[in-house]
């Protein structure tokens, strides 16, 4: 029988790259080898092995250990860490994001149909936060905890016409009006102002604090400003649409290279034409792009039956997606993703608005200071008592969108880093006279090229195949 200190001539350890699990080989095969279960995992404990031992395998280990002469066996196995699951906004009314006209039996399309209203009525909820799963530690077989990533909590963005509870955790409509996402996922209820035709001579130009509804075209020429989503069941000339919230346009944009089509968060229209259009995330075409100017913070995505983009520059932060780029006549096409100055932008405005807001925390806190230590004396009137109360409100609020100015910091840093994500999909062809950019890198297409996609690997733009 074997001792343990005996063992290290006969069997030896080695573990997985995170000491998850150990690993038990022969490096001397001897028939007679023998040894006791207890000396086994004396020896175990000799190479620092304390946590997960698998018992039954050590017996069988000790009663018959040719069995094992020539495999690596798992002999202690750890525990991976559970990570936690992140916490949701559940919507408790249907945002509809992808109304589809009434079609008729004959094909034909009732757009009068389309704008159906997320409309709520003042005291509605909204929304809630379902708190995060908080997940649990691993060990590894000697022992040392595996840390766990915990669950992130899901904020309820405030925007304008909402009220948040005392807990936090839902969000209730402040006025009637209709439900509103804005940039940086804000959850807005804004009135509803309609146009009932064109935006033309006989209506003027519009600029509102909601949302706006044209059951008509907007002609050249014109502007409609809206603090929330504008939806236009007609066509866009060369007028100027901005819009806080997303731009939704029934016909196409035919922009005669003039006018701008501005969304804080998506747009989204059939065709667009001689247009420029800027986005803060999505811009979503069903048809064709062609020869416009487009600027997407996030993706283009212009893959429905004809998918076409000729001509032109498109610029996405992360992603473009078509059926066909560029076109037989070798038409010059640009192509652009991994730009993403709205963010550079944004990261520096947010960065400038934590110094102010830490500057005016830093008033607040000295301003409650002395506040208290009059209270401690007993010196505090009722004016001051009031002024006592507000300042406390006023540093939760600071320290809320300092929480917030720093996650979003953090986010947008993690965004500008990651070129992981930016690629240009090629569902059909890809033309001659196509340029394709990738972040600091350009790539000519100088032959047709089917089903390919384009991204950003080791200092070049590389190929692969669409799947």
């Amino acid at each position: 029988m074997i001792g343990h200190y005996a063992l290290n001539q006969y069997v030896s350890i080695s573990f997985s790259e995170d000491k998850g699990i150990a690993y038990l080989e022969f490096s001397k095969k001897d028939e007679n080898f023998s040894c006791s279960a207890e000396d086994l995992e004396g020896f175990l404990h000799s190479h620092e092995i304390r946590y997960g031992i698998q018992h039954d395998i050590v017996g069988r280990i000790s009663s018959n250990p040719e069995e094992y002469f020539f495999s690596r066996v798992p002999i202690a196995i750890g525990e991976e860490p559970v990570h936690g699951i992140d916490g949701l906004v559940v919507m408790a009314i249907d945002l509809d994001e992808d109304r589809k006209p009434l079609e008729m039996e004959d094909g034909k399309v009732d757009y009068k149909d389309l704008v159906r209203l997320n409309n709520v009525l003042k005291g509605q909820l909204i929304c809630k936060s379902i708190p995060p799963v908080p997940g649990q530690k691993g060990r590894t077989v000697t022992g040392e905890e595996i840390p766990f990533k915990p669950g992130k909590e899901a904020r309820l963005k405030v925007g304008k016409n909402v009220l948040l509870d005392q807990s936090e955790t839902a969000l209730y409509a402040a006025i009637d009006g209709l439900v509103t996402l804005t940039d940086k996922g804000k959850i807005n209820v804004f009135p509803v102002y309609e146009v009932n035709g064109d935006v033309d001579y006989s209506t003027g130009n519009i600029d509102f604090v909601g949302t706006v509804v044209i059951r008509g075209n907007v002609l050249t020429g014109f502007t409609v400003k809206s603090a929330g989503d504008i939806r236009v069941v007609g066509g866009v000339e060369g007028a100027e649409l901005t819009a806080g919230g997303s731009i939704e346009i029934t016909g196409g944009i035919i922009g005669y290279n003039k006018g701008l089509v501005s969304a804080g968060k998506n747009v989204k229209v059939s065709f667009i034409q001689d247009g420029n259009v800027v986005a803060a995330e999505d811009v979503i075409v069903s048809q064709s792009i062609m020869h416009s100017n487009i600027r997407a913070g996030r993706d283009v995505l212009c893959n429905g039956t004809k998918g076409l983009i000729v001509g032109g520059i498109v610029q996405a932060g992360e992603k473009v997606v078509a059926r066909t780029i560029g076109n037989t006549m070798s038409t010059a096409t640009a192509v652009e993703v991994g730009v993403v100055p709205e963010l550079r932008n944004e990261i520096n405005e947010l960065r400038q608005e934590l110094r102010q807001l830490l500057d005016n925390e830093d008033k607040t806190e000295k301003a409650l200071y002395l506040l208290n230590q009059l209270a401690n004396n007993g010196q505090l009137s009722s004016d001051k008592v009031a002024l006592r109360v507000k300042l406390n409100a006023t540093k939760q609020a600071h320290m809320r969108d300092e929480r917030r100015i720093k996650e979003r910091v953090l986010e947008i840093e993690k965004m500008l880093e990651d070129t992981t994500k930016a690629k240009v999909v090629v569902v059909k062809t890809v033309y001659g006279g196509s340029k394709i950019v990738i972040g600091r890198y350009t790539r000519f297409v100088k032959d047709p090229t089917e089903r390919v996609v384009f991204y950003y690997s080791e200092g070049d733009i590389t190929l692969a195949p669409y799947n």
